[in-house]
């Protein structure tokens, strides 16, 4: 696999993320990417939604975010540039909701003329991390209506719907995040009547604005048996006719296409045969203030035994069968 369209660096993410951001260009070109999106986190603006590690001084923490953000632009733009010839970039973030009155805030960085797209990601429920740690995950849980996983799930997707509708965002970031950390992250939640016409619901909404699922290793390597969306989701975004796009969600070098052949095979267990990835046109005479053109290409899983791309397109996604299958190492992929 030889793109993603969701990665971090420790440069603009420093508290979750390693690595400087042109560090990780590098060994994205050198195990064989030809596509990197570049999607930091967007700043936050509420005092609450600091991580612990900021709570040192918090008012500095939170005035830092939005300069840091800017900073990133900056330097991606540059690096876009410095690598054009060997390695296609784009350059969005991923977007917080965390509350209602986020997507404001989303969309005017969104309007940025250099941004090509931005990941609608739920990280927060009850204004609590969902995904930091265990901890955390049992305060948004007791702050749910019955203080179960289950209505903590039925909040969650209802704030996923929420941001959905709001912010229509073309990625939609692990979509079924929300199971990370729960005591059964593999129970089949059709059992829970209640969340499960939820997730069906977000899914035709999702499906309705022509946006795409997220494929994302990320989940693999914290452990889940399934990446994100995990299959009965999968199944049904199927159904719907959605697209999936294709991530590693890394946040430093060690990270870039971890789990990537596990998470193709799962891809061909389901039948899919492609996935989804954004192409950027530069405008003539484009200076920063004007928008490139970004479209929509189809990828396929498998291609010729070089691993090229049948079409020509320049995108494929490097998936090598018999003896030139891409090699792991630990789970990460190498250039053979």
């Amino acid at each position: 696999m030889a793109f993603t369209l969701h990665s971090h660096s420790g440069e603009f993410c420093p508290g979750h993320a390693k690595d400087q951001l042109e560090d990780i260009v590098k060994h994205a070109i050198s195990v064989g990417y030809k596509t990197i999106g570049f999607t930091e986190h967007m700043p936050r603006y509420d005092l609450r939604d600091l991580y612990p590690e900021e709570l040192d001084n918090p008012q500095a923490a939170l005035e830092a975010l939005p300069p840091r953000h800017e900073a990133y632009l900056v330097e991606a733009q540059r690096l876009q540039r410095e690598y054009a010839s060997q390695i296609h970039i784009l350059i969005g973030f991923e977007a917080e909701f965390i509350r209602p009155n986020c997507a404001a805030h989303v969309r005017k960085l969104a309007e940025h003329p250099i941004v090509d797209y931005f990941i609608g990601s739920v990280h927060y429920v009850h204004s609590t991390p969902i995904d930091y740690n265990k901890d955390m995950f049992a305060t948004a849980r007791d702050a749910s209506s019955r203080k179960t996983e289950e209505s903590l799930y039925e909040d969650y997707y209802d704030l996923q719907y929420d941001m959905l509708k709001e912010l229509r965002p073309r990625v939609v970031g692990h979509f079924d995040l929300v199971r990370l950390m729960s005591e059964d992250p593999a129970r089949d939640v059709r059992q829970w009547k209640g969340v499960w016409e939820r997730i069906l619901r977000n899914l035709a909404l999702a499906r309705e604005q022509d946006g795409w699922l997220e494929v994302n290793s990320a989940g693999l390597r914290k452990g889940l048996v399934e990446p994100y969306p995990g299959r009965i989701i999968a199944e049904e975004w199927i159904k719907l006719g959605g697209k999936f796009t294709f991530c590693d969600d890394s946040h430093g070098i060690a990270q870039v296409a971890t789990n990537y052949a596990r998470t193709v095979t799962y891809l061909e267990s389901l039948g899919v045969k492609e996935v989804w990835c954004l192409k950027r046109t530069p405008n003539s005479g484009v200076d920063g203030t004007t928008r490139a053109t970004v479209e929509e290409v189809s990828v396929p899983l498998k291609q010729d035994k070089k691993g090229s791309d049948p079409e020509g397109r320049g995108m494929g996604i490097g998936y090598r069968e018999e003896e030139d299958y891409i090699q792991t190492c630990e789970g990460c992929v190498v250039k053979l």
